[in-house]
């Protein structure tokens, strides 16, 4: 895990009778704008984005939290697919800047499904967004998963025949199936071999409780047939107005088609490309992202 730079503490947000945990690194002090980190999966946990935490400083506290389903948040398993949707993920961070009393002075940070969940926020204009980070993400599912099945294409043909198998047998959580859907994310999603603990661990907690993730994605990256398989926010970007950075790697699974969306109908928006990442180049990339975002929030003054 990334070492705390300052003082820490955690609680839970009240949410719809649930409970959201949430950690702030630093001090929500008067006049600063703290960083709100959203994590990604749908129902993954905060743990693989814990890098973020270099950002926080005298100048700026960072708040990470586990959405509702995961991590140290409320567990619904018995929750039916009809009850996790962007709505219920829109109203939960409406919460907690509530609760943590900073919804007039915050910027946010979304990851890969968080991206979307944070552009989805943005798109209402709320009076305290600050300034948006839009990392990984997709605009459409549609291109998600062209793009993807693009990238799968890729893969050696013992490999594609193994996974087009499974899933016409609806065999996806065999482990010849799990075996090579690997290589994918080997590919475009974390290129660090060994992968960060963080990383690992947030990944052991999504194959623990696959509730969200299956409900609204399916059963990984590139077979999506879950809620958001229809997903778009591409005819609605023009209505962001806060300053917006968009970030992604060069082997990235969010290919620059799928985040192009983003930096052409987004006024103002600019494009980070890391040259040496696929999914995640605040692990692989860790000193240049940190440096990138940083030196963007402090442009917003933030």
């Amino acid at each position: 895990m990334a070492s705390s730079p300052t003082w820490e503490r955690d609680g839970f947000v009240p949410f719809r009778g649930y409970a959201t945990w949430y950690r702030v690194t630093g001090q929500l002090s008067a006049g600063t704008v703290p960083l709100v980190v959203v994590h990604g999966g749908p129902g993954a946990t905060h743990d693989y984005l814990d890098r973020f935490r270099m950002l926080a400083g005298p100048e700026r506290a960072v708040v990470h939290y586990d959405q509702l389903g995961c991590g140290r948040s409320t567990h619904l398993p018995g929750a039916g697919a009809s009850f996790w949707t962007v709505q219920l993920f829109l109203e939960e961070l409406d919460a907690l800047l509530s609760h943590l009393g900073i919804q007039d002075r915050y910027a946010l940070l979304g990851q890969s499904w968080g991206g979307m969940l944070a552009a989805e926020h943005a798109v209402r204009q709320p009076a305290g967004l600050r300034a948006l980070v839009i990392a990984d993400s997709p605009a459409s599912m549609a291109t998600w998963v062209a793009e993807a099945n693009r990238l799968r294409a890729e893969l050696p043909e013992d490999v594609q025949r193994t996974l087009q198998q499974h899933e016409q047998a609806g065999t996806t959580d065999s482990p010849a199936y799990q075996q090579a859907t690997e290589l994918f994310y080997q590919r475009h999603v974390c290129r660090l071999r060994p992968m960060p603990e963080e990383v690992i661990y947030s990944f052991s907690q999504l194959a623990e409780d696959p509730t969200v993730y299956q409900a609204m994605n399916g059963p990984n990256e590139f077979y999506v047939i879950g809620s958001l398989r229809s997903w778009t926010i591409e005819d609605r970007l023009g209505s962001i107005r806060a300053p917006t950075l968009v970030i992604s790697g060069r082997f990235d699974e969010a290919t620059p088609l799928a985040v192009a969306p983003y930096v052409q109908n987004i006024p103002g928006a600019r494009w980070e490309l890391f040259a040496h990442s696929s999914h995640m180049p605040h692990v692989e990339e860790t000193e240049r992202c940190m440096a990138v975002v940083r030196a963007f929030l402090e442009e917003q003054g933030c």
